[in-house]
């Protein structure tokens, strides 16, 4: 799965006091002192995570030159129209930039080393974490190209991210941390001419899924924590090619094939599942009221449960991911976003469904207000689950052991939540243009009256979290 495989779960440990006031005291102190990262944590895995002093404005004084904001900023008038702009040469669109995020999530009823259950990438409770050092060189297919174009993505991620970012045997055994490294994607692109009314875009390599209405990119979401159909509904990473092809201005179509789920090249020796079988992803896309309205549909298909635990059947046995994603443009304030999803895995008889529904509504300059709503249904207990040890989730989808107890799922259950936020962008200087702060609320709970949350004790969880993501470029 990202999808997880949990059909054997480990009773945790009873859920202590969790030193609420000190989680918060945390978060403020690492948004000052915000780059320096946590010590390796001991294979006991017990956090005492850190971060370093963010970037810090200066004042110049009075003989400096006033500081260039790159947000906020007031809009003016040219002082004379610009001159026509010339055609950039290839090289001339290569970037190379990337971002840092931390953040924290506190949660009064959890301890320090315990993880929250339906959560990955913030599972870490009451302790702050570097969650993403992103970097990425990249040149992007020009999207008013009529002819031949071409480009690469190449990124990479260090940081508690990076323990569910992996392709199945690169790197991911290389670092026994919630501190590691991945290559989360390395691609080609190139637009072919003539294939529709506005051509065909091809993707080959390592990247990224399409599929969701959020990406392993935290600078290109608006919540610090993920839904539930992106934790489990939907993979991560693909290894092969993807196809869009532009057949007019409002329809295009896709189509790929891959070696699977957050799955790479080789042999099945690890508990793989992609040495003999090709996996398919199709789906179609709809721009609509002059690209205020968009739909995205996309299936995935293919065998994904590992050949070490299910012998030679599990090469017959299909897992269809599939999901839609609606976003309607109301206003140049109001956007509203919709996404429908639907897993199910043939060999074990397992089904997860829901749907979640977001709201931006930009309020000015600095703040914008977002909500997510979700109700997810993990029909057979086999989807959701939460992760002690830094290798647990990819020994859990390679087939591999997990630690004793490093597997915790919650059981057939209805999870049913709540997301507030705020995205806040205060004047920066350009060099640091994007910079945000994301504080959020969160409630989740069992809709159908299991209890999932802490170590299998409370029917619901109460989460306060925030994070702050730091642009930078070269």
């Amino acid at each position: 799965m990202k999808t997880t495989t949990a059909e054997c779960f480990f009773p945790a440990l009873a859920a202590r006091g969790a030193p609420w006031a000190a989680a918060l005291l945390l978060f403020a102190s690492f948004i000052t002192l915000g780059n320096q990262a946590r010590a390796d944590e001991s294979l006991a895995n017990q956090d005492d995570s850190k971060l370093a002093p963010a970037l810090s404005l200066v004042d110049g004084g009075a003989t400096e030159p006033p500081i260039e904001l790159a947000q906020a900023a007031p809009a003016q008038a040219p002082a004379q129209a610009p001159a026509p702009a010339t055609p950039a040469a290839w090289a001339d669109t290569l970037t190379i930039g990337g971002h840092l995020e931390g953040g924290i999530t506190g949660n009064p009823d959890a301890t320090a080393n315990q993880r929250n259950l339906g959560r990955l990438f913030d599972d870490h409770a009451n302790v702050p974490v570097l969650n993403q050092l992103w970097g990425i060189i990249q040149r992007p297919l020009d999207p008013k190209a009529t002819g031949w174009d071409f480009g690469f993505t190449v990124d990479a991620a260090f940081g508690t991210d990076a323990r569910f970012l992996h392709v199945y045997n690169q790197f991911d055994h290389a670092i026994n941390s919630s501190y590691q490294i991945a290559l989360v994607e390395a691609y080609g692109l190139a637009h072919a001419p003539g294939v529709g009314a506005g051509g065909m875009d091809v993707k080959f390599g390592q990247f990224a899924s399409p599929m969701s209405a959020e990406t392993v990119d935290a600078s290109q979401n608006s919540f610090y924590s993920h839904s539930y159909i992106f934790n489990f509904g939907v993979p991560f990473q693909h290894t092969g090619f993807l196809t869009t092809t532009h057949v007019t201005s409002v329809v295009d179509l896709y189509f790929g094939l891959d070696t699977g789920v957050n799955a790479w090249l080789g042999g099945s020796g690890g508990g793989l599942n992609n040495d003999t079988v090709i996996h398919g992803q199709t789906g179609f896309g709809l721009n609509l009221l002059e690209g205020n309205l968009t739909l995205v549909a996309l299936s995935h298909i293919g065998p994904e449960n590992p050949k070490r635990v299910f012998g030679t059947p599990a090469n017959s046995g299909l897992r269809y991911l599939n999901d839609a994603v609606l976003v309607w443009k109301a206003s140049d304030k109001l956007t509203f976003t919709t996404d429908a999803n639907y897993i199910r895995d043939d060999l074990v008889n397992a089904t997860g469904y829901g749907a979640a529904q977001y709201v931006a509504y930009t309020i000015d300059d600095i703040f914008t207000f977002v909500a997510r709503a979700e109700v997810w249904r993990d029909n057979n207990g086999f989807f959701v689950a939460s992760f002690q040890k830094p290798f647990d989730f990819i020994d859990s989808e390679r087939g591999l052991p997990t630690s004793l107890g490093g597997a915790v799922g919650g059981g057939r259950t209805t999870y049913g939540a709540l997301t507030l936020g705020v995205n806040i962008k205060p004047p920066v200087p350009k060099a640091i243009e994007g910079f945000v702060i994301r504080p959020e609320l969160r409630f989740d709970d069992s809709l159908n009256g299991t209890k999932p949350f802490i170590a299998g004790t409370q029917g619901h969880q109460v989460t306060l979290a925030a994070d702050f993501i730091l642009p930078f470029s070269l």
